[in-house]
């Protein structure tokens, strides 16, 4: 499928997302940053740096000093977003961790179809409906597995 120039997809930042739950969980914490009002590359650059950093799981994210991770999200250029982006990172990973057991991969497999799956994401604290959209667009080869 091509994808326009502006687009995100898990391949553009070599996720294997069918294969390796991490990867799912990375591609989820880019696309929330993405859905994020903040320029693209900011956020790209911001994601690297968590990654980077190992704080690149929902564990990761609630075992940060919150300080240290305000601290990336500054380094990222969050500047004017970090407290609140470090306090939303952290509620996301914590619902997470209560209602799939930290699994990306269970939520999807608990969904009868990507609009169910949207609304299970649109629940986790600071995902709307384009954050949601664009991590489907994503993982659309996981549901097209489902019907082969």
């Amino acid at each position: 499928m091509a994808r326009s120039a502006r687009s995100h997809h898990p391949d553009d930042f070599a996720l294997d997302i069918a294969h390796d739950e991490l990867d799912l969980f990375r591609w989820f914490l880019l696309v929330y940053l993405l859905g994020k009002p903040i320029q693209s590359p900011v956020a790209v650059q911001t994601w690297r740096l968590l990654v980077e950093h190992q704080l690149d799981t929902p564990w990761a994210l609630l075992a940060v000093e919150r300080r240290r991770l305000v601290r990336l999200l500054d380094e990222g250029k969050y500047t004017r977003y970090d407290e609140k982006t470090a306090t939303a990172l952290r509620l996301c990973a914590q619902q997470l961790i209560d209602w799939y057991d930290g699994s990306l991969m269970l939520l999807i497999d608990s969904s009868s179809g990507e609009a169910e799956c949207a609304k299970r994401l649109q629940k986790f604290y600071g995902v709307g409906p384009k954050t949601a959209e664009i991590f489907l667009r994503g993982i659309e080869e996981l549901f097209a597995q489902r019907v082969e």
